[in-house]
């Protein structure tokens, strides 16, 4: 029979992730390892415009620390994320370590076309299991900001920012910025 010779692909655990060489691009979730090209071109202006601006506003403010990837971050889940950036209040300034280790208070994907479900949906439902408090979708192609809000442990659209918008956040809600300017 020859469902007799299938075998289920073993699990990834923690171990395995750490044994890569350094600056292997991946990420370890729900037991399978993602591994992904460099970024292209649009997806790293609008992470570096995007991270210029965030990271003057917090800095300015003295609200905590924005990062970029590639950084990992170790959910409390036992998954292994890399966010393009990654948002950590004051008050939540323990989590970082030798990397992000707990729960950041806001990430943002730039979306790849090769990481469109992955971001869409894996992350997105992994970000609200453990309990990330703001999540946006960032998507050089449509040029347009999505962004989500933890309600108990799912997100709630919070806003849908085309390029004639500013974009709004709960979580910063003094910080805005049009999103032609992301993707000027």
């Amino acid at each position: 029979m020859i469902l007799g010779f299938l075998k289920a692909r073993p699990r990834k655990t923690v171990e395995d992730f750490m044994n890569m060489p350094e600056g292997t691009r991946a990420e370890l979730i729900d037991g399978e390892l993602f591994m992904s090209p460099a970024p292209k071109t649009p997806h790293q202006r609008a992470v570096m415009r995007l991270i210029t601006l965030l990271d003057a506003f917090v800095r300015s403010r003295s609200l905590g620390e924005v990062f970029v990837a590639p950084f990992d971050v170790h959910l409390p889940s036992g998954d292994i994320v890399e966010p393009d950036i990654i948002y950590i209040s004051s008050r939540n300034q323990g989590i970082v370590q030798d990397w992000i280790r707990g729960v950041p208070d806001l990430v943002v994907e730039v979306i790849s076309p090769d990481g469109v479900e992955r971001d869409r949906f894996v992350k997105r439902d992994l970000y609200a299991q453990n309990g990330i408090g703001e999540y946006w979708i960032v998507d050089p192609q449509a040029q347009t900001v999505e962004v989500f809000s933890l309600t108990g442990d799912r997100y709630e659209p919070n806003g849908y920012f085309e390029r004639d918008n500013a974009v709004a956040s709960a979580l910063l809600p003094e910080f805005k910025v049009r999103v032609a300017e992301i993707f000027a």
